[in-house]
């Protein structure tokens, strides 16, 4: 259980970020959610934390903006007395043939889904080793893994959170601090709607469970790797994809 421990989560207003919000509240932590708007999205996960009598707060906050990181990850540290564990989820895409990319369509997917995650984790570093302890978890994609078509922004993204995660892992371990990243497959999502019919049908028939994920079943594992039982376990990048690349 995580009761006392506080939990920070990127992209915590909806999809699988929401979930992974919910789920900790769930086991009894309090949670800072990292947004890019106050919205109704946003606020209605606050709400939902809080009905469970957890504390919860919303950061609005550009994560490709390393000084609004820093402010925003001070402030929570101020309003909750520290950080335990970190959820890097926030992330965007701008899918296109890589000839048909513009400079805007691959340094702002590279600057929110990459740099991001980077900003986000220094800026907890600091109270981690203080506490020595922490636990943290970053999103990536199973086509960081694979690659795919239409995506190569994401993709090199998603393929440079793993490099990152592993190397998190190994600088801070002795730290009493776990690194893991999350590559989930297609994942039923407002991202994942807003996909051609005929992508998404596609897409069903690589997938041998011949179903798509749901985001709560990403929070369960991200749940799992951030309670004790888990503490042997850093560096691994672990894909929840229904057999889509094995």
């Amino acid at each position: 259980m995580l009761k006392e421990n506080t939990a920070v989560v990127t992209g915590g207003s909806r999809g699988i970020g929401k979930a992974i919000a919910v789920k900790l509240a769930e086991l009894g932590a309090n949670v800072a959610v990292i947004a890019t708007h106050d919205g109704e999205q946003a606020r209605d996960t606050i709400k939902t934390i809080e009905d469970m009598g957890r504390k919860a707060g919303l950061y609005v906050c550009d994560i490709s903006d390393i000084k609004a990181v820093n402010d925003a990850v001070s402030q929570i540290i101020t309003d909750f007395g520290g950080v335990d564990i970190l959820i890097n989820n926030a992330g965007i895409t701008k899918d296109k043939l890589l000839m048909q990319m513009t400079e805007d369509d691959i340094s702002s997917v590279i600057d929110v889904n990459l740099k991001g995650c980077m900003y986000v984790t220094k800026a907890c570093l600091r109270n981690f080793i203080r506490k020595r302890r922490g636990r943290i978890v970053n999103i990536s994609s199973v086509v960081g893994l694979m690659g795919n078509a239409g995506q190569a922004n994401y993709s090199a993204s998603k393929a440079g959170i793993v490099g990152f995660t592993k190397s998190v892992a190994r600088e801070y371990a002795s730290k009493g601090i776990t690194c893991n990243a999350i590559a989930p497959g297609f994942i039923c999502t407002d991202m994942t709607g807003s996909m051609p019919k005929e992508a998404v049908e596609a897409m069903l028939d690589n997938i041998p469970c011949k179903r798509y994920g749901k985001p709560e079943e990403v929070a369960e594992l991200a749940a799992f790797l951030v309670q004790d039982c888990a503490s042997y376990i850093t560096g691994e990048v672990i894909k929840i994809d229904g057999g889509m690349y094995i």
